[in-house]
């Protein structure tokens, strides 16, 4: 479940912020220890700024302090040939740790509380590292922990 590189489908997510749960992608980025994971929440939400020449792939705008990642539905997600149904954005912003523990007591059964949506494919996964290790958005600690 929680393997880094895999994309797991929540219906619903219960959001650490206590917003309303809902379906929801989430991208495993890195195990830290024997108990949290470093993941990303992907969103169809598009906040980058209309003035940015880069549309897709690794978006940086160190002057309007922004940072993503944009999918769109062309491109192949997973190991399994899978693509998002919409255009999809993983923000530097969106980047948190969860407890294991705490993801295994929330969803505990496969096929029922989450799916495993695929694996994602590793030359995107390693470019969405890069965006995020290389992003002067995303707060020092995340940053060294991808980096390790």
């Amino acid at each position: 479940m929680l393997t880094p590189r895999n994309i797991l489908y929540f219906e619903p997510f219960y959001f650490k912020n206590n917003a309303p749960p809902k379906a929801k992608y989430f991208v495993v980025l890195k195990l830290v220890g024997d108990n949290v994971i470093l993941a990303s929440l992907p969103t169809t939400k598009d906040h980058i700024p209309n003035y940015s020449e880069i549309q897709e792939g690794c978006v940086e705008i160190p002057d309007a302090n922004f940072n993503c990642f944009a999918i769109p539905t062309t491109t192949c997600v997973t190991e399994c040939n899978k693509s998002f149904p919409r255009k999809t954005f993983l923000y530097g912003q969106n980047i948190d740790t969860y407890r294991i523990d705490e993801m295994k007591r929330c969803y505990p059964l496969e096929e029922i509380n989450y799916k495993i949506w695929g694996v994602m494919k590793q030359c995107l996964f390693n470019d969405l590292i890069h965006c995020f290790c290389h992003s002067k958005t995303i707060k020092q600690k995340y940053k060294r922990l991808l980096q390790k």
